[in-house]
């Protein structure tokens, strides 16, 4: 969605070149710590590298746990200075929708939606100028849709290369296919620690057994019993892990005795294409037969998770009355990640678990042997609808930046709850509830297609009589509405007021107000105003806001500035008063152009965007910050400051590009008038270089120059912190995350923390960026 009037998603970085371990993170499988170390594989390394040097599909096969994900990511981390137009990693793992997989790219791009443009729209706009390599990871579920999505970016992105990870081949001409072996592991007659450590599985097997009990190494007593395990699992890395996991009640000798006995045993839940992976099988059996029966029902019922998922949730669907209780759930999930079933995931407040997708499908299978399944399914689409149902609670104050990073986090998972509210008969009323409870979140995500979708689907699954049907409608037209699908719209419009439910008035009046003035139809002020009263009435402010603004726009463009004045500056002191910020955005920018574009008080107007951008840049929205820089060249051009305003158009074309968006028909009449009248002025060459000058720089200079700084002392790089600027310089000086811990003498993720900020406040994706960002800054 390209609206100035809501905001966008959090922008990620990319895999960071330095080290394998060492990358920001987004949703995918890869660029989160892996249940599974890694082990250097240098051999297949080579061989990954030289087939993407040589062809622009390369996909990694091999049976679940062999390996595929970590090579695949430790191959792309180290190929960034390769790419300059960037290394995507887009995770398919949590997906079980064919529809969302360019969704999951997007997402991964940071890519928000467009009006008049899909989801692989926007991609391959995106990616058809960059020379850029996509991991696109897990594709075997979701075959077919990899598959399209695939064959459409390597035809109309020319220097895209595609490198896939998947249990089988994509089946695409000119496709190089690499089957993933296990680790290597040692013959029978190695009999040193040395010699066995050069195995990969071996030094696997010891790495994860020291990460249970500390003091453990391969010895000489040991060694001959590491390497008889190692042999019999096959060097297979997730049968290695889940062994190493036992280390701390069995010796080697044990473990691998128990193998040997267990070899034999077949885990039919799983799929394995190849016989001699009946090991992985047996191992994630023998796993399970080691679980106490709660910690077994456990893993069963959090196999329902499509991502990950933290305590609340693992309650949510795992206790109840006469069932667990909270106490025993905390326990069970305790054991399973001492026996790495569950691998944690720490966050800034609290704790959350993954479970690979072996684990997952065999606690799927032991799930549905229960005959729990349904239960346990509907508990988890109750708990995340809670959960949305929370969030709108908290949206319209200071919990808002909670409330969106915990559906953030659960994202998958709504997804998955919404998929099987649809499907599963009698339940798509509660889709359409959750799909249309907090529309502010998607869009800040930049996922409005994405919403659209789903309430267009419940809508479709419904019966007529459903409870709320109107107030999807009205919901769904302002969705079409947002990507400028005005007749969609209207249509959406006209169903709603056809079922006379009195519920949904406000709504239809907001969804019609929206319409009417992106069509520069008459009323739009008028149905505006009306879903103002009608929301203010039943006291949901929150949803007074975005048709408050329409209002206010709508009477500045009937000149009547004052007028628009006093009703954005009342939706401003709203804001205010609730602490809330997204929507306060929303109102200065809204005062700004009134004052900006229908002859008020230029002052006035560009303090109010320069407020507004300060908002965005702190939040890191990227979309609104780029309207903002957008209406600050309006002033620049307004006060004939040409120049700057070329160089402050430009810096906006490049968070368009980031968004993968361009100013829509809500403020494209303004944008196109300053523009055009920036570019008379200057002529057509000295607009275009300066406009390339302000493409380099970052938003922040937008708002204040470099402060000035004793001499003699550090500049400070603006808008960065004393302690960022440090780590800042260092990472241009080369230094890694451990380097730059043991220079600073801080802790490594207090380094990793200070440079999620800084990405957050230069939009920046990778370290590459970063060190010339700090090399082109004064000295």
């Amino acid at each position: 969605m390209n609206s100035p009037h809501f905001p966008a998603g959090m922008l990620r970085w990319e895999i960071d070149g330095s080290a394998g371990d060492e990358d920001m993170t987004s949703d995918s499988e890869v660029r989160r710590r892996p249940l599974t170390s890694y082990v250097s594989r240098a051999e297949d390394e080579n061989e990954v590298r030289r087939l993407i040097g040589e062809g622009r599909l390369v996909t990694l096969t091999g049976a679940g746990g062999v390996g595929k994900t970590r090579l695949a990511a430790q191959v792309a981390s180290s190929l960034t200075r390769d790419f300059p137009g960037g290394v995507a990693v887009a995770g398919l793992g949590e997906l079980r929708d064919e529809r969302l997989v360019p969704r999951a790219v997007a997402d991964s791009l940071g890519l928000h939606d467009t009006a008049g443009h899909t989801d692989l729209d926007a991609v391959v706009a995106y990616l058809r100028p960059r020379r850029s390599l996509l991991l696109l990871d897990n594709c075997e579920h979701l075959r077919d849709g990899s598959v399209d999505l695939v064959t459409a970016l390597l035809r109309d992105c020319r220097d895209l290369v595609v490198l896939a990870t998947s249990r089988c081949s994509l089946g695409l001409a000119g496709e190089q296919v690499l089957t993933i072996p296990p680790l290597a592991v040692p013959d029978d007659e190695v009999g040193t620690p040395e010699a066995a450590l050069a195995f990969g599985a071996v030094r696997l097997f010891a790495e994860r057994a020291a990460n249970v009990l500390p003091a453990f190494e391969v010895t000489e007593g040991n060694v001959a019993d590491v390497v008889r395990l190692c042999r019999g699992l096959d060097g297979l890395p997730l049968a290695i892990e889940l062994a190493a996991a036992r280390i701390r009640v069995l010796s080697p000798s044990q473990i691998a005795d128990r193998v040997e006995q267990n070899s034999a045993v077949l885990a039919s839940g799983l799929r394995m294409p190849v016989e001699r992976h009946r090991t992985l099988r047996a191992t994630i059996e023998w796993s399970h037969s080691l679980c106490t029966e709660t910690e077994r029902i456990v893993w069963a019922r959090c196999s329902v998770f499509a991502g990950q998922f933290d305590l609340a949730g693992v309650e949510a669907v795992c206790a109840g009355e006469g069932e667990l209780d909270s106490l025993a759930v905390l326990d069970a999930v305790d054991g399973l990640v001492d026996k790495s079933v569950l691998a944690r995931v720490d966050g800034t407040d609290k704790v959350h678990y993954r479970m690979l997708r072996l684990l997952r499908e065999y606690g799927g299978r032991q799930l549905a042997d229960s005959g729990d399944e349904l239960t346990v399914a509907r508990k988890h689409r109750d708990h995340y609808a809670r959960l949305i149902a929370q969030a709108a609670d908290a949206w319209f104050g200071p919990g808002q930046d909670e409330a969106f990073e915990r559906l953030t986090a659960a994202h998958a998972d709504i997804r998955e709850a919404l998929s099987w509210s649809l499907r599963t008969p009698g339940e798509s009323p509660v889709a359409l509830e959750m799909a249309t409870g907090t529309i502010e979140y998607w869009v800040a995500r930049g996922a409005a297609w994405e919403l659209r979708d789903w309430i267009d689907r419940a809508l479709d699954a419904a019966p007529p009589e459903t409870r709320g049907r109107a107030r999807g409608l009205a919901i769904a037209a302002l969705c079409a509405a947002l990507h400028a699908d005005l007749p969609r719209a209207r249509r959406r419009l006209a169903a709603a007021e056809a079922l006379d439910d009195e519920d949904a008035a406000p709504y239809i009046a907001h969804a019609s107000a929206f319409v009417r003035m992106l069509a520069t139809e008459p009323n739009s002020m008028i149905r505006a105003a009306e879903a103002v009263r009608i929301f203010g009435e039943r006291g949901d402010v929150r949803r007074q806001m975005h048709p408050m603004f329409i209002q206010g726009v709508a009477q500045a463009y009937r000149g009547d500035l004052p007028g628009a004045r006093v009703l954005l500056g009342s939706m401003r002191r709203l804001c205010e008063e609730a602490g809330e910020y997204r929507f306060r955005s929303m109102a200065l920018f809204g005062l700004g152009v009134a004052e900006v574009c229908f002859g008020g008080d230029l002052d006035e107007g560009e303090r109010c965007i320069r407020a507004a951008l300060e908002i965005d840049l702190r939040a890191s929205d990227v979309l609104s910050a780029a309207y903002r820089v957008d209406g600050l060249a309006w002033v620049a051009a307004r006060r004939e400051e040409w120049v700057h305003a070329a160089e402050l158009f430009g810096t906006a074309a490049t968070l368009w590009d980031r968004c993968g968006a361009e100013p829509d028909v809500a403020v494209t009449l303004s944008h196109r008038m300053f523009r055009q009248a920036t570019r008379d002025a200057l002529g057509e060459a000295r607009f275009d270089a300066t406009f390339a000058e302000g493409r380099r720089r970052s938003p922040y200079d937008a708002l204040s120059d470099p402060p000035s700084v004793p001499v003699g002392e550090p500049a400070v790089l603006a808008p960065l912190t004393p302690r960022e600027s440090e780590i800042a310089r260092l990472v241009a000086d080369g230094l890694s995350n451990r380097e730059i811990a043991a220079r600073l003498v801080i802790a490594r993720r207090t380094v990793e923390t200070h440079l999620q900020h800084i990405s957050h406040k230069l939009d920046f994706v990778n370290r590459t960026q970063l060190a010339v960002w700090v090399q082109q800054r004064p000295l």
